[in-house]
């Protein structure tokens, strides 16, 4: 047989696999949220998954949306990043709803902060976003709070790319930014398991996919020259993820007794 005569079969594959790793990169950054989404909705407790991955993908994400109308590169990972800016906000919602069903008697913290007297005669809260405790950022009472933060920061960092489009410089160093935040996904699980020596409560499957799928999504932006930005960050996240599978390990081969923590009693959940 002529190699040409391959060619009515090498073609149609070539293209479903082009199709298949476009859909794994789309859709694949989702999939290791589906277990831990999972157990927390079973076991009716978030502790073991800190809220503050939710903030680092959902900044991460905006900065790259930001970045695409600036340099434009691959749809397929535009798209990744609507997917997952959605996924995250799932997430938080989860969080949220579960973390303040759990808690009693304790106040209700805010975006827009409430006045204290408002809440004594239980009217509807003066809210201003000058005043909201800076302590408790991220740890909100309400999702809708989060929706807030995440339109205001979208709003802002929308204006000021708008106003610096034309800049080179400002459009490379928002991509850097962009791939370096996602970059620091796992720190600040990483820091969670280190101050709670031990990974009770982490989903195992979820680390795992992030390491596999970190690991793909590295090589793809390799092979498809991908912004150097993109690629010299994703080595780091795989680095960062190796660090959190080291830690289950250690902490399930070596428990450590977990260190005990002088802090506000309403601050214990910061993370």
């Amino acid at each position: 047989m002529e190699p040409g005569g391959l060619e009515w079969l090498l073609v149609p594959v070539q293209r479903l696999a082009a199709w298949g790793a476009a859909g794994a990169m789309v859709f694949g950054g989702v999939v290791p949220y589906i277990p831990q989404y999972r157990d927390i909705r079973r076991s009716q407790n978030a502790e073991g998954f800190s809220t503050y991955v939710c903030l680092v993908l959902l900044v991460a994400n905006i900065l790259r949306i930001l970045f695409w109308f600036g340099r434009r590169f691959e749809s397929p990972l535009l798209w990744q990043s609507i997917i997952m800016i959605i996924t995250m906000l799932l997430m938080l919602k989860l969080c949220t709803e579960v973390r303040v069903s759990n808690e009693l008697n304790v106040k209700r913290r805010s975006f827009a902060a409430a006045d204290s007297k408002d809440e004594e005669i239980k009217a509807p809260p003066k809210r201003s976003y000058l005043d909201f405790d800076l302590n408790y950022f991220w740890h909100w009472s309400k999702f809708t709070d989060y929706v807030q933060c995440v339109l205001t920061f979208t709003g802002v960092t929308g204006y000021i790319t708008y106003l610096w489009l034309d800049s080179f410089l400002f459009v490379e160093t928002l991509g850097f930014l962009a791939v370096f935040t996602e970059a620091m996904l796992g720190v600040p699980q990483l820091y969670r398991n280190y101050q709670n020596r031990s990974t009770e409560g982490m989903s195992i499957k979820m680390v795992l996919m992030w390491t596999s799928g970190d690991t793909f999504k590295t090589i793809y932006f390799i092979l498809n020259q991908a912004p150097f930005q993109f690629s010299i960050c994703g080595l780091l996240q795989v680095f960062v993820d190796i660090a959190i599978l080291l830690q289950v390990y250690l902490y399930s081969h070596y428990p450590q007794k977990p260190v005990s923590h002088t802090t506000h009693p309403d601050s214990t959940k910061a993370l």
